[in-house]
């Protein structure tokens, strides 16, 4: 008898074990990060996207009205300074610098012939100075003697002031590259008319030129981070047309003023030279681009991914225990940080692992646990930023 109840016992006890064994909750798969020592920084970035520059473009427009007799340039075109880009109808000022160039080849011989006249005036003015100081000329004859020679003067100066105008007009007419540099567009055709732009009415230039040897970005930064950027601070770049890369710059220059836009939150203009700029394929002016300003860099810090940081009242992590493969919460200290990793100054050891997969059902303090794919990754994410 007593044997049978052992038996009926044991068989009692084993669907027990065996009920409790499939029932049992199973251990939830998690992905983790081994807390590292590294380098960690903390950054500012723009909130919109900012804009690749030329650091000098102009886009040019004759100083006056008229029709386009001539168009030496094409869009893609390369030229020097000083090359002329576009010309006006001038020939009537061209005729009326002749004009002016014989009056004043004309003006020159008279005031050749005045300027003599003008000092034997001045000599004769001279001594009528002298007479008249021995009380033996009169002073209308030396007042006389003295105009004759400034009129004979102001004659020639007057002939190279009008010529000078004529010539000054005449430039006016002529559109010339302030610098080298590509043409970027050109809006005109030979024969059509071009006119200034009115106050307050822009208008298309007539060529738009742009010095492709020096680019920079310009990006807004919020307000709120404003006063922490400084003039030469670090800059990641990066650039959806070169996906895969990332230039380094310095800030060059942060506006005196707040941008106040309506529908969008007030930012500060931030300028960011590329300290090597691709050159195959380059840059062209208009790209958009990102910056990330590095505001402190902190190096041999231990580190996790920013992602394992749930926050609360206290910065917190889940903690795998290697040995019970149950997942514990861990309050830490923390200290810089960025998209990518924190710095951790309590709370945590190199080498222990905090759960990334915060968001995944059964993920909890008590909760049994195997890392995905039976295998932990220590130290840098495949997908971040190396600092």
């Amino acid at each position: 008898m007593a044997r049978k109840t052992l038996i009926l016992v044991l068989i009692i006890g084993g669907v027990a074990a065996a009920w409790w064994w499939l029932s049992r909750p199973k251990p939830v798969e998690v992905q983790v990060k081994a807390a590292v020592e590294g380098v960690v920084e903390e950054s500012i970035s723009n909130t919109r996207a900012g804009t690749v520059k030329a650091c000098r473009r102009a886009r040019l427009a004759p100083g006056i009205g008229g029709q386009i007799a001539r168009l030496d340039v094409r869009e893609g075109d390369r030229v020097k300074a000083g090359d002329v880009l576009l010309e006006l109808w001038n020939l009537d000022l061209k005729a009326q610098l002749g004009l002016a160039e014989r009056e004043a080849e004309a003006g020159d011989a008279r005031a050749r012939a005045a300027c003599l006249n003008a000092d034997n005036a001045e000599r004769e003015g001279q001594r009528q100075l002298k007479l008249q100081e021995r009380r033996m000329a009169s002073d209308e004859a030396v007042d006389r003697a003295m105009t004759a020679a400034q009129a004979g003067r102001a004659s020639a100066r007057v002939n190279g002031a009008r010529l000078g105008v004529v010539q000054a007009e005449l430039a006016r007419t002529r559109l010339a590259a302030p610098f080298d540099g590509v043409v970027a567009e050109v809006s005109g055709e030979l024969n059509e008319y071009v006119t200034p732009s009115p106050p307050g009415i822009p208008t298309p230039p007539a060529v738009d030129l742009i010095d492709d040897s020096c680019f920079y970005i310009s990006a807004p930064i919020d307000e709120v981070d404003a006063a922490k950027v400084r003039l030469g601070m670090a800059a990641r770049i990066t650039l959806d047309a070169f996906p895969k890369r990332v230039l380094d710059g310095r800030v060059r220059r942060i506006a005196p003023y707040v941008l106040d836009i309506e529908k969008q939150a007030r930012t500060v203009e931030v300028e960011v030279e590329i300290s090597d700029p691709p050159r195959d394929p380059p840059l062209l002016a208009g790209y958009s681009a990102d910056v990330e300003l590095i505001s402190e860099r902190r190096e041999g810090v231990l580190r996790i991914p920013t992602a394992a940081v749930r926050q609360g009242d206290a910065p917190s992590v889940l903690v795998l225990d290697t040995d019970s493969d149950v997942i514990e919460s861990r309050e830490i200290g923390t200290g810089i940080g960025n998209w990518d990793w924190t710095q951790v100054e309590r709370g945590l050891r190199p080498g222990e692992l905090v759960v990334l997969s915060l968001d995944r059902e059964g993920v909890e303090a008590g909760a049994s646990a195997v890392v995905e794919h039976e295998r932990a990754v220590a130290g840098q994410d495949p997908g971040a930023r190396s600092p």
